[in-house]
């Protein structure tokens, strides 16, 4: 590839991609036929979605994307645009999962310009892990830039979710939806708080009670349920009354249509309008009356649920100094913090939904919640700083001939690590070795070559490391007789590894070097 002149990408399966846009026109005429002589139905929405896959069809099918001395050239349908190479700082691969086991994932290339904007390219696409024609285009592509260009980077960038140049548009939308459903549902509380103090005081109607205010009385009413329907439990179940008297039918849960039998002499209890009770010999149905603590709990959650993006952002705020492929912390701990906060906030939002605490217990009851909370996020901050090599601590030293089982994993199928097997490094006891167990013993394990092995460098995670590797740890870059090696370990793990693995041949500094 170090020779290629030119490199052009063209969209695969095109016969199926124009079968599409074929199934998209005849969608556009199915939905204007509709339209004009017969208006809205089933049949106007199939042509309409026939036709928005035949637009999205007809874009891929008609995209390209060639490069050669002159620079890299992308054409659409609608668009056409031509990059020098100078103009290209460096050339990425945008990593995402396709589905929740991750065996498949989607790749594309996106360009870095000069000027710091960012291009997401129409092609190569993948969406395999194992993608020999990606592999070869992407290798043409970087290879020209290399002759005709200056890359920023010498390795390859893979931009994932977990790495600081994931866009801040999914975490920030997904965080302003949830707190406008918050504010929605608090918009809620008072409107609630005010029907359920209505609903306990309320007083059955009389026959002195003017008729404008019979919507606002009980009135009670004598019925005879002549069958009942019991439907699915996501599903309304009802009981019918004979002669629909007082009225035909009232919708209940499956559980308590199943409880009242055809026959049964029951009492209707009507509140603006509606029936609120059923009350039989045997079984009593009430409905459910809204009430405020629910709404109140309601806004609580969805307003403690958007902290989890909300702190996402933070993360990325706080590496905004790291390279765009570097891994960023996870936002696990200060989830773990909100859920905390839950434990005490949501109670008290279901007691307390309209006013502030006053008594002495819900009072102590809100500052232990607090100060709770403020400690867990304080250890959530300081468990997500961003550490650098050498930043920390390395692991102490056990006790002279003493095994030691840490956990690390070689990321390169090796004579020692074959298959990716290992899990752990055993030191001490004998040669360092890989084993795929935490001990205690040395069964199945494959010693590790020291001599063959010198310390190049240690660096924090990439997305190009793989979701194998926790976001906390670091990757030593090795070589192995001329073959790259990485290892992956937590921070103060990986010093002592590389400790051991340096009266090899490796430099002194390596272990602190940055990347």
């Amino acid at each position: 590839m170090t020779h290629t002149r030119e490199v052009t990408c063209r969209p695969v399966w095109k016969r199926t991609l124009w079968f599409f846009v074929g199934l998209g026109a005849t969608g556009t005429s199915l939905a204007a036929e509709r339209m004009a002589f017969r208006g809205p139905d089933l049949r106007l929405g199939v042509g309409l979605l026939f036709a928005a896959v035949g637009i999205a069809a007809l874009r891929k099918v008609t995209a390209e994307v060639s490069a050669d001395a002159y620079g890299l050239h992308s054409r659409t349908r609608l668009r056409r645009r031509s990059v020098p190479w100078h103009d290209v700082a460096d050339l990425r691969v945008h990593l995402k999962y396709t589905n929740t086991s991750r065996a498949e994932e989607a790749r594309r290339v996106s360009v870095v310009l000069r000027d710091g904007h960012k291009r997401l390219l129409p092609l190569p696409q993948s969406w395999s892990p194992q993608d020999p024609d990606f592999d070869a285009k992407l290798d043409a592509l970087r290879a020209l830039h290399r002759r005709h260009g200056t890359p920023d980077s010498t390795h390859l960038p893979v931009i994932s979710h977990r790495t600081a140049g994931r866009g801040w548009a999914g975490p920030l939308g997904l965080c302003a939806l949830l707190i406008a459903c918050g504010g929605v549902a608090a918009w809620f509380v008072p409107n609630a708080a005010s029907n359920e103090r209505e609903w306990k005081s309320a007083i059955p109607c009389t026959a002195e009670t003017p008729a404008t205010e019979l919507r606002e009385c009980l009135t009670t009413l004598p019925a005879v349920i002549a069958r009942t329907e019991a439907n699915r439990p996501k599903q309304n179940s009802w009981l019918y009354f004979a002669d629909n008297r007082p009225l035909g039918r009232v919708a209940v849960p499956q559980e308590d249509a199943q409880a009242f039998q055809p026959g049964d002499s029951v009492e209707l209890v009507l509140w603006r309008g509606k029936v609120r009770k059923v009350a039989g010999e045997h079984h009593v149905w009430r409905e459910h009356i809204p009430a405020a603590g629910d709404a109140a709990a309601i806004a609580g959650a969805l307003a403690l649920a958007a902290g989890y993006p909300g702190a996402q952002m933070l993360l990325r705020l706080r590496g905004r100094r790291l390279a765009d492929d570097e891994v960023l912390p996870s936002a696990l701990p200060f989830g773990g913090a909100l859920a905390g906060t839950a434990l005490w906030l949501l109670p008290l939002c279901y007691l307390h939904p309209t006013a502030l605490p006053t008594s002495p217990v819900t009072i102590a009851w809100a500052a232990a919640g607090a100060s709770a909370t403020l400690g867990l996020f304080t250890w959530a901050w300081r468990a997500t700083q961003v550490r650098r090599p050498g930043d920390g601590p390395a692991s102490e030293a056990g006790e002279k001939g003493r095994e030691v089982y840490l956990a690390a994993r070689f990321l390169e199928h090796t004579d020692y690590n074959p298959h990716g097997f290992g899990t752990h490094i055993v030191l001490g006891g004998g040669p360092p070795a890989v084993t795929p167990h935490p001990g205690p013993g040395r069964f199945a394990a494959k010693r590790i070559p020291v001599e063959r092995l010198t310390v190049k460098d240690v660096r924090r995670a990439r997305g190009s490391d793989g979701d194998i590797v926790p976001r906390s740890w670091h990757i030593a870059e090795l070589d192995d007789a001329g073959e790259p090696v990485r290892l992956a370990a937590a921070p103060a793990d990986l010093a002592r590894i590389v400790r051991e693995l340096r009266p090899a041949n490796a430099p002194a500094d390596a272990a602190n070097r940055e990347p």
